[in-house]
């Protein structure tokens, strides 16, 4: 059963567990061949039952001790923008769209999101332009992360915010 995982991590990004189950987006995520939809909320407030979605069969829960497994029998994840979560993405293999929170102020997670975008390593949208990426999204340009090194990992995120 082809799955889509999404993660907002330890924050509270409701707007996106909103428009990841919203009509059109699980239109668009049945018309390419997803049938089901694993949610890790985080602290959000909205949590989606298992009929909340009349396209994919859903299933949600706060947090699991490992997100491990989800990440690796997902067939695309879907991310808020938090450094711990997209490396755990890259690191899985998984194809990644990471959606910013573009309500944060000092928004590191675009500066993240965009520096990866243009290393091939993730697509990046928002809420309000996910099912549009969703829609027209090639998952054949993305490149693997380079593996391990945590090292690698730290100095890219010092380019990506302009620490280096």
């Amino acid at each position: 059963m082809k799955t889509v995982f999404v993660t907002v991590g330890t924050t509270r990004f409701d707007e996106l567990i909103e428009s990841v189950t919203s009509s059109e987006v699980a239109q668009v995520l049945k018309a390419r061949g997803y049938e089901r939809l694993v949610l890790q909320v985080g602290n959000g407030s909205f949590v989606p039952d298992a009929a909340s979605c009349a396209y994919l069969s859903v299933q949600a829960y706060r947090f699991k001790e490992s997100i491990a497994e989800d990440m690796k029998q997902a067939d695309l994840v879907i991310s808020h923008a938090g450094a711990g979560s997209c490396l755990e993405a890259l690191g899985a293999g998984r194809p990644l769209l990471v959606v910013v929170n573009d309500k944060l102020m000092d928004n590191h997670q675009l500066e993240l999101a965009r520096q990866l975008h243009m290393d091939h390593h993730l697509l990046y949208c928002t809420c309000s332009t996910l099912t549009e990426t969703l829609k027209n999204m090639d998952l054949s340009v993305l490149q693997p992360f380079p593996p391990g090194r945590p090292e690698h990992f730290a100095n890219f995120l010092d380019k990506a915010l302009g620490v280096k």
